[in-house]
């Protein structure tokens, strides 16, 4: 933009000036007329920023966990029991205890040689 400006005449910058006050004293008038500003600016008043109390953000709070309650349905309060392991039969310990001490032998004698 001031590259563009730069550019203009003394001449073009004072047309380009009282063209804009008459656009200006124009849209005021139209304003006048119509019971209204045209100007967006001027109509724009800050908004001022809304704020939720904490009462309304628990009782939203609480309807969402109601809603989800609902939608889960009843909980179990009492964990659920563990289930039981496997247990190994005294015949399956005898032979997993003999694989178990010929591999152990046999790692042995690997070693030693």
């Amino acid at each position: 933009m001031s590259t563009l400006l730069s550019n203009l005449s003394v001449q073009q910058l004072r047309k380009a000036v009282t063209l804009k006050e008459k656009i200006q004293s124009l849209e005021k008038e139209l304003g006048q007329l119509l019971g209204s500003s045209t100007n967006p600016a001027a109509d724009a008043v800050p908004k001022k920023k809304w704020k939720m109390s904490k009462a309304a953000r628990a009782r939203i709070s609480a309807a969402a966990k109601a809603r989800w309650a609902k939608l889960k349905g009843p909980q179990a309060s009492v964990k659920p029991a563990r289930k039981a392991r496997g247990k190994m039969s005294a015949a399956a310990k005898a032979k997993l205890s003999a694989k178990m001490k010929i591999a152990w032998a046999r790692r042995k004698a690997r070693k030693s040689k």
